[in-house]
């Protein structure tokens, strides 16, 4: 069935090209104008709002007025491109006022004392940062461009860098990883790179390249694309990623989509579905044995009602990857997820929770049997405002890795999300306010606590006993060209 959706999407997406081509040809024989010299030249200048565009004429020595009058006027040499510089940056001032103490620090330091450091939570910002350690932190850097090509095609370009605050496990004191360079500098990775066609049909854009995945990361104004989705929604990136994304589900991915509304003239319904290779920035080799074989397919279905005040978001995905070894045979990953928000003028209330199932995903250690597991996951969050350029925000989420855990038991994840384990659940709560002296300026203190605990028994060998890693923050976000 999979491989069937996947030969009529990919069918699909081929049909979609074909007709992109043609509009092309069709735009460009229309701007030939029958070979005819254009009585006027138009100059556009770039600028963020299309309100304020007028453009300059230049009238030929024989163009009546009246001509070049007509030629102003028209809507194709009225148009004027975007070409915009944006960017957004955020990090803190924070200090762990304490680490889950997982194991015993390089020092000998014995569990629970001063410096130990956390293992668990590998998804968390924080996993590794010892018991006291503050510091300033970048934890996201973006450089984007956009560029209209024409009315019908935008290219988008965004870099990247997300350093962690993980540190050296040997050390506890080196700041490492994927975002860092060799001598510990941060780095800038390619994070977006498409082209859109809009309005392939009315109502639906085409798009292809690097992207955003449907999941929650969708939110670009003035395309047919979804506005509301969980993180837009709950509007707080800054302090912490939606738990889908905490818990590392793709928020972008190399492929092909179709971002639709069902009403274009209202826009309170519509769709995506996307083709994506399930590696997100990571360049696969040939030998990688998922290479060119396996896919995922994202689905997502969205609403507005009550005037745009309820949002409601139901979304899926499906992925196959190639068998761990022989023994444990083919692995697959889906996961349902489901999102509602309110929103009025005093407070808004959203709600998300999921489900996700791993096909041969753990390993019974005690049985030595190859097992499927199912994480679960939900999220409530409020937000609202306390005065002017003062709001406030609040979450909790609880997360249970592997329903069918059997306590007595231990088991080894199999699957190739780099941060699973099936052992530990986690709760998270954060609370904060957010004081805007401007609309693109937030100055955001907040708690952030994440609370572990072992759903093996205590006899159980590896047993850990529960413990939190509490951080205290100072956290700063700016945004600049939007």
């Amino acid at each position: 069935m999979k491989k069937t959706f996947t030969k009529l999407f990919s069918a699909a997406l081929l049909t979609g090209l074909t007709i992109i081509g043609f509009s092309a040809k069709a735009q460009s024989t229309s701007l030939a104008d029958n070979g005819n010299t254009p009585a006027t030249v138009v100059k556009s200048t770039t600028t963020a709002s299309h309100a304020d565009y007028k453009p300059e004429t230049i009238p030929a020595a024989t163009a009546a007025t009246t001509e070049v009058k007509a030629k102003a006027a028209d809507p194709d040499t009225a148009w004027k491109p975007q070409r915009r510089v944006w960017g957004y940056t955020f990090g803190d001032f924070y200090y762990t006022a304490h680490a889950d103490n997982d194991f015993v620090s390089a020092t000998g330091v014995p569990e629970g004392g001063a410096g130990a450091l956390s293992k668990r939570g590998g998804e968390t910002n924080y996993s590794g940062v010892p018991t006291y350690r503050n510091a300033f932190q970048f934890r996201r850097v973006y450089l984007g461009y956009d560029y209209e090509i024409t009315k019908k095609f935008k290219a988008e370009f965004l870099l990247a860098s997300e350093p962690g605050a993980n540190t050296n496990a040997a050390t506890g004191t080196t700041i490492q990883n994927g975002d860092n360079l060799v001598d510990g500098k941060m780095a800038l990775w390619i994070k977006n790179a498409n082209l859109r066609v809009r309005d392939l049909w009315t109502g639906t854009d085409f798009v292809i390249g690097m992207q955003s995945t449907p999941g929650f990361a969708l939110n670009e104004a003035g395309t047919n694309g979804p506005t509301s989705l969980s993180e837009a929604t709950w509007g707080y990136r800054s302090i912490e990623k939606t738990i889908t994304d905490f818990h590392k589900n793709n928020s972008y991915d190399l492929g092909a989509s179709l971002q639709g509304t069902f009403d274009p003239a209202t826009k309170n319904f519509g769709y995506v579905v996307m083709l994506g290779n399930n590696s997100q920035a990571s360049l696969l080799s040939a030998a990688n044995a998922n290479t060119g074989f396996y896919k995922i397919v994202y689905g997502d279905l969205w609403a507005k009602f009550f005037d745009k005040k309820l949002f409601l978001d139901i979304y899926a995905d499906a992925a196959k990857t190639a068998p761990a070894t022989a023994a444990i045979g083919g692995q697959q990953h889906n996961m349902f997820k489901i999102f509602a928000a309110y929103n009025t003028k005093p407070i808004t209330i959203g709600v998300e929770a999921y489900t996700q199932s791993f096909t041969n995903g753990v390993t019974n250690s005690t049985t030595k049997t190859v097992e499927d597991a199912t994480a679960q996951g939900l999220s409530i969050w409020v937000k609202g405002g306390l005065a002017k350029n003062l709001n406030y925000f609040a979450r909790y989420d609880t997360y249970n890795p592997d329903t069918k855990f059997t306590a007595a038991d231990s088991y080894a994840a199999n699957t190739n999300y780099s941060s699973y384990t099936p052992t530990v659940k986690e709760q998270f709560y954060t609370a904060g306010l957010d004081y805007t002296p401007y609309k693109n300026v937030h100055f955001e203190p907040n708690v952030w606590l994440v609370d572990y605990k072992d759903q093996r028994t205590s006899t159980t060998t590896g047993y850990v006993a529960p413990d939190h890693t509490l951080v205290f923050r100072f956290t700063f976000f700016f945004t600049f060209g939007k």
